[in-house]
């Protein structure tokens, strides 16, 4: 009867919405799976990276994770898991696998507040590779960029130009990649250039981090 057949008709439509929803839901989890693998390899493969960085350095280091960001969003500051009693104390640099990240500011008994180096406030001394020319570069806050200053308009330096720690500061150890020279602006008028560099590391590429043993 026309009757028993949209019966089952509905009945076959409300079989197929629920066979639908079934598969919608195992084709998400296992889309989340595999989010996760990938984000659980991602972390090994800088695990590795930061263990072969640890193994370069010419001094002690010391693995630590970054907890959380800065409260303060007009300074650039992160929070590590590692405090006084392992070690950390102000002062100390502190590097991923790719270069240098920042400086230790405040260390507390389980964790320690560390300034990037993109912090307005914070300044490093720089060499270039290329020819030995050295520099101070110094944080350009929001921008996330780092910028030479107090550099004569006619220095030997151009874009694509590798910086690293000249370890004339006494508290990171020379040669650590710090950035690379992004843009110059050369005015006549000025004596100076103005030149920003694009950070080596940079604490968005990863959770983990090496904070250096410093003696100094």
């Amino acid at each position: 009867a026309l009757g028993e057949r949209m019966a089952g008709y509905f009945a076959s439509q409300a079989q197929l919405r629920e066979e639908n929803a079934e598969l919608r839901a195992k084709i998400l989890d296992t889309s989340q799976a595999a989010q996760r693998f990938e984000a659980a390899q991602a972390e090994a493969g800088q695990l590795r990276r930061l263990i072969g960085a640890a193994e370069r350095l010419p001094v002690k280091s010391m693995p630590a994770e970054i907890l959380y960001n800065g409260r303060d969003p007009y300074s650039r500051k992160v929070v590590i898991d590692k405090g006084s009693q392992s070690g950390v104390r102000a002062g100390s640099p502190v590097v991923d696998e790719a270069g240098v990240i920042g400086q230790v500011t405040r260390a507390h008994a389980l964790a320690a507040e560390v300034t990037l180096l993109t912090d307005k406030d914070q300044a490093i001394p720089v060499q270039v590779v290329r020819n030995g020319l050295r520099a101070v570069a110094f944080g350009a806050g929001a921008s996330g960029m780092l910028e030479l200053r107090f550099m004569a308009s006619n220095a030997e330096i151009q874009n694509g130009d590798r910086l690293v720690t000249s370890g004339i500061d006494g508290t990171y150890p020379p040669g650590i990649p710090v950035g690379t020279v992004a843009r110059i602006e050369r005015d006549a008028a000025y004596a100076f250039a103005r030149i920003v560099c694009q950070p080596a590391a940079g604490v968005e590429r990863g959770r983990y981090v090496l904070v250096i043993e410093n003696e100094a």
